[in-house]
Parts: C-alpha cells; sequence; structure tokens
C-alpha cells in the first residue's frame, strides 16, 4: 500500500472524526469549558501543525512505510508465522495497542518522560484538541518506539493503517467534551476508552492521574489493575490539567513548548 494513499486515508478519517466530535461537543457537552475555544484552539493546532511538520521531514516512510519495508525482508513476528490473514491482523492490532497504552504508562513513571508529556496534561479543559496536543519530542520518541515494534512485530501495511486510524479516531473520541448516555457509556467502555473513562486520567487528582492509561482498547487498565471508574468528586466538579499556573501558560505556544525543559513537573 503505497505510503501516499495511507496517508490521504488517514487525513480524510482524521477530518471527518474531527468535525463530527466538534459536532458533538457543540450539541452535547459534557463539562462547561473554562476557556474558550478560542482561547486554547490556536495553540493547541501550532502545536500540531509543528508535530506533523517535524514527524514528515525526519520520518517520511511513516508507519505503514516501516511495515512495507518490514514484509520486504521478511522480518518481524508475524512474518515468520504461518497465520491467515485475519488472525495476523488481530495479533498485530492487539499488540501495537498494548505497547501504545506501555508507552503512555512510562510516560508517567519515569521523571525524563514526564517532563514532555506534562505537555499535553496541562491543557486546563479537556476536548478534541488535547488529543492532538502533544510535545514535539514525545512525538518523536513516540514514533521511535511505535517504529520499533512495527518492525519487530513484522505487522503488514494493512494492519498498521487500521490500528493508526482507530488510535487517532478512538483517542479524539475519548477526549471529547461529548456526553454520552450513561447507559451506552457503560456498553462501550468495555471495549473501547469512552471520554468519561478517559477524562479520570485528567484529574488534577494524582492518584486519578495515574490511572485509566488506555487511548484505544479499555481492556489493558482493567488487566493491569489501572482502571479507575468515576472521578472523586464527580465530572463536573473534578479539575483538569496540573495546576493553576500551568492552564494558563498552556494557552501560551512558546510556554508549552519550553516547558520540559524548565520544569519537571512533580516526580511521577
Amino acid at each position: 500500500m503505497p505510503e501516499l494513499d495511507a496517508g490521504m486515508v488517514r487525513l480524510l478519517v482524521f477530518l471527518g472524526i474531527f468535525l463530527l466530535m466538534s459536532l458533538a461537543e457543540v450539541a452535547w457537552p459534557r463539562r462547561k469549558l473554562s476557556v474558550s475555544r478560542k482561547g486554547r484552539w490556536p495553540v493547541n493546532w501550532a502545536i500540531v501543525l509543528l508535530d506533523t511538520a517535524i514527524v514528515r521531514l525526519l520520518f517520511p516512510l511513516g508507519g505503514v512505510g516501516l511495515a512495507v519495508w518490514a514484509g520486504q525482508v521478511d522480518t518481524g513476528l508475524l512474518n515468520q508465522l504461518e497465520l491467515s490473514p485475519a488472525l495476523e491482523g488481530g495479533a498485530a492490532f492487539l499488540l501495537l495497542d498494548l505497547a501504545v497504552w506501555f508507552q503512555h504508562w512510562a510516560a508517567h513513571k519515569v521523571p525524563l518522560l514526564w517532563r514532555v508529556h506534562q505537555v499535553h496534561h496541562a491543557d486546563g479543559d479537556m476536548d478534541v484538541t488535547t488529543a492532538l496536543r502533544f510535545h514535539p519530542v514525545e512525538i518523536l520518541l513516540s514514533f521511535f518506539w511505535k517504529g520499533a515494534v512495527i518492525i519487530a512485530l513484522g505487522a503488514s501495511p494493512e494492519a498498521v493503517l487500521v490500528f493508526e486510524i482507530a488510535l487517532n479516531g478512538t483517542a479524539m473520541f475519548n477526549h471529547a467534551n461529548a456526553r454520552l448516555p450513561g447507559c451506552l457509556d457503560s456498553a462501550l467502555r468495555f471495549l473501547v476508552v469512552t471520554p468519561d473513562m478517559h477524562r479520570v486520567h485528567h484529574s488534577a487528582a494524582r492518584n486519578e492521574t495515574d490511572s485509566n492509561y488506555g487511548f484505544c482498547l479499555s481492556v489493558w487498565d482493567r488487566l493491569f489493575r489501572t482502571y479507575v471508574r468515576m472521578p472523586a468528586l464527580g465530572h463536573q466538579r473534578m479539575t483538569i490539567g496540573l495546576s493553576p499556573e500551568k492552564s494558563r501558560g498552556a494557552r501560551r505556544l512558546g510556554w508549552s513548548l519550553l516547558l520540559p525543559f524548565r520544569d519537571n513537573g512533580r516526580n511521577p
């Protein structure tokens, strides 16, 4: 699968899901935002555009391109096994999602990784753009990690494309400031991470921040006992972010980009 085609598919799906989640936030908001979109979105989008430019400049192949290369040189675990395409794709999806869960857990537990990851948590509100707000250093580290896992697994280009689309889509979904009916939320979170489930992770309370690490599948938090069902203060009264000072600073691009180099946050 040509990388250009894969990139176009990802872009179209990304734009569609972003628009859908943005409309859902307007129609069925879960919480009243403390700062308007106008006050937060410019910086969050600037970070997204910077991340995209850096990755495309330094790693033009992308994840799908690495999967193509791994198949051509016949490297990786799955390339050595005789599995059906469906079984191979399912195994690749599960293992890639587990790798992302572990990376997110490590970002909270390893002090150097937390320095850059706190830029994501500094946002004082949580909406669809928070899903895209990651420091460029973290994006680069993430690409190296996922790239290494893709090559080690020998995941097919199709499986990588499906996983990346699902990961991006579910991240925007579970960061959205959108209200789901309680019964729908309860049903969905048996399989995927819902907005109410992930919002707990963005709590200012330390024990809640260190929970619900999943971006796509919810099974890993249940399996590793990091699942918290509800914030102690409830979704309306809970505080999102790290501190009032950092929430204010997060609305400035220069402050956000320099944060990891001047502040190590709390000790994870």
